[in-house]
């Protein structure tokens, strides 16, 4: 069975790449000027979200640099250590609703500090591939298209990083057994 999911895994993507442009083909589309045309509006796009992507990655840059997330840190430890949250995990919790690619690099570092198979290399690899960057999405995405009004989308977006932090604590407990 595994070997079957294994063999699965392994052709879908090429299977897809295959198949999409070989139907799209049969029912007449005309496939590379599609994809030129899909091209061109990313490359659009993409230039109409550098502001607030520079803007981001600056403010993110203050945050880190200016000692403020390790104050944070400081300052919620002992709370989350009452839900079992260890303080090492801490930097990559905050750092994950604002950057994908800073908490990656914190996550990294974690794990490369106290090893995968640890509770906290477990912990910081289950929380990373299982939350998103909510500020990330709010300012690139919203702002690009020019969404002014989100409030309750920020709201909504920490509730979801909240409870993906609490269920990555509770799924490595019981799954590990820690």
């Amino acid at each position: 069975m595994f070997g079957l999911i294994t063999e699965l895994s392994r052709w879908a993507i090429p299977v897809v790449l295959l198949m999409v442009p070989l139907i799209a083909a049969l029912r007449g589309v005309k496939v590379y000027e599609t994809f030129v045309g899909g091209a061109e509006a990313g490359f659009a796009t993409a230039v109409k979200i550098i502001p607030y992507l520079v803007a981001m990655m600056v403010a993110i840059s203050i945050f880190r640099a200016s000692g403020a997330m390790e104050a944070l840190v400081m300052f919620l430890s002992p709370f989350l250590n009452i839900i079992g949250l260890p303080a090492e995990v801490l930097p990559h919790a905050i750092m994950r609703p604002l950057s994908g690619g800073a908490a990656l690099g914190i996550a990294s570092d974690t794990i490369k500090t106290y090893g995968p198979d640890s509770f906290i290399g477990r912990l910081v690899s289950t929380m990373q591939g299982s939350c998103d960057t909510t500020f990330y999405v709010l300012t690139l995405y919203f702002g690009s298209v020019g969404i002014c009004k989100y409030r309750y989308s920020i709201i909504l977006g920490l509730v979801a990083d909240l409870t993906t932090l609490a269920a990555s604590i509770f799924i490595v407990r019981t799954i590990f057994g820690i």
